[in-house]
């Protein structure tokens, strides 16, 4: 069994896999460890899979390759790779050469540590500043403050797992850029380190200013799962008390103004008044649906509720 599983997601990288299979395989045949590498086609269509071919026969030993039917997205990629991993270490890199495998040894030597997760940080990126540079920014920005988990660059591939603290969720999505902050939920140690990046050589980039939407879109999802998927009643309850107390509130008005002679029948405030207590119940309810739904979630996969690192006890 390997110690270590690189994965690269690809994704029409025919030009830049050749160079990249030889940087990889002489920091890893170098590194005094057992290791694979695993290339996951993610449905290219410019001839990437002919040479994912040709590479697993120059060195069947080390290189494994997956084919997608078609293009399910780099989260889809990644999870591929983590599902047919073997190594107790994994490494995330990008195919388009502008990370560099020389690297990795700098990540290695982290783990040594003592930490679960080591993040690459591309500090000084050689990227088109407007299109992807700032708006990346923005986006670690973003993450860093509604997490709590501050980190320069989440998204650069280029990181090093213990395989214990990718188990227990699934990728979906545009998630794996969060993959740090699930990992932190469960209590993982994590670093970061500053890591080379060169300018694209051959291809193009596959994401835009688009992607920051995504980024953010998918911020809510991270920020309720991680805060509010085991005890949704606090997010719907305490959004339904808010409600129901503005909704009172409004009646309570009306009720005085009627004192003054004006009636409430007439307002339009009556209306949003009743509607607050209605919206306010039902949001409460349906908390309560949630907490049904979590608790069928766990018990019918006996998952836990908790993780544990290392137990400490005597052996019979």
């Amino acid at each position: 069994m390997p110690e270590l599983s690189l994965i690269v997601p690809v994704y029409n990288e025919r030009q830049n896999l050749p160079l990249l299979f030889e940087a990889i395989y002489a920091t890893l045949a170098s590194s005094g460890r057992t290791w694979e590498v695993i290339f996951v086609d993610d449905g290219s269509h410019d001839g990437s899979t002919d040479v994912l071919h040709d590479v697993f026969q120059r060195d069947p030993e080390h290189v494994r390759v997956i084919v997608f039917r078609r293009n399910f997205g780099q989260t889809a990629a990644i999870a591929a790779g983590i599902d047919h991993a073997q190594g107790d270490v994994i490494i995330l890199l990008d195919a388009d050469l502008q990370n560099d495998p020389a690297d990795i040894p700098i990540l290695l030597a982290k783990l040594d540590e003592g930490y679960d997760l080591v993040s690459g940080w591309r500090k000084n990126r050689k990227d088109n500043a407007l299109m992807r540079t700032f708006p990346s920014r923005v986006a670690n920005w973003l993450i860093s403050l509604v997490t709590g988990v501050h980190l320069h660059d989440y998204g650069c591939t280029l990181k090093a797992y213990r395989r214990e603290v990718l188990a227990g969720f699934r990728l979906y999505g545009e998630m794996h850029r969060f993959i740090p902050v699930f990992a932190h939920s469960i209590g993982a140690r994590i670093t970061e380190v500053e890591v080379r990046h060169h300018p694209r050589k051959f291809g193009k980039a596959k994401y835009g200013l688009e992607r920051t939407l995504k980024v953010i879109l998918d911020l809510f999802t991270v920020k309720f799962l991680l805060d509010y998927a085991g005890k949704p009643i606090y997010l719907f309850g305490g959004t339904g008390l808010v409600l129901i107390g503005l909704g009172m509130a409004d009646l309570f008005y009306l009720f005085l103004r009627r004192f003054w002679g004006i009636p409430a029948a007439t307002s339009p405030l009556l209306l949003v008044g009743v509607m607050f207590v209605i919206m306010g119940f039902q949001s409460i309810l349906m908390g309560l649906i949630a907490e049904l739904l979590v608790r069928t979630y766990h018990e019918s996969q006996s998952k836990p509720t908790y993780s544990i690192r290392t137990i400490l006890e005597q052996k019979e």
